[in-house]
């Protein structure tokens, strides 16, 4: 029995330094996304705006998927990076086309419209989906 709990603390140094990568992984992606998006996502969820928080952890979601599949996925601590890098540029970009498709997309949010919020959102986490699809390599 002893046996068996060393043999799997023995991939605890793995895991703490994979966990490392996807925790700065995902403070980098909440500080580019929240950047790079014309309304104040934390600001609006201070102030208690719905749309803005559907939209942000819509965001938040569907960079995660693809980042645990990338570390699923990874060969290693740089492979691993490197396709969490690529669900970050897919996730901003998604937003960006999600702008075009739906007019003033920010600026619904920023007023509080929970159907451009959950609109936001669910543009996120299904190209999320797909991201985390394509990165079974």
């Amino acid at each position: 029995m002893l046996d068996t709990a060393l043999t799997s603390l023995a991939g605890l140094p793995s895991f703490l330094a994979y966990f490392a990568v996807a925790v700065l992984s995902v403070l980098i992606f909440v500080r580019l996304y929240s950047w790079i998006t014309p309304h104040d996502e934390f600001g609006l969820i201070r102030d208690n705006n719905p749309a803005a928080a559907v939209a942000f952890a819509g965001a938040l979601i569907g960079f995660a998927l693809p980042l645990s599949s990338a570390i699923t996925h990874s060969m290693s601590l740089l492979d691993c990076a490197i396709w969490g890098l690529v669900a970050l540029l897919v996730q901003v970009l998604t937003f960006f086309i999600s702008q075009l498709a739906l007019k003033n997309l920010s600026q619904r949010i920023a007023q509080g419209d929970i159907a451009a919020g959950i609109f936001s959102a669910g543009c996120s986490v299904s190209v999320g989906m797909l991201n985390a699809a394509c990165m079974t390599y």
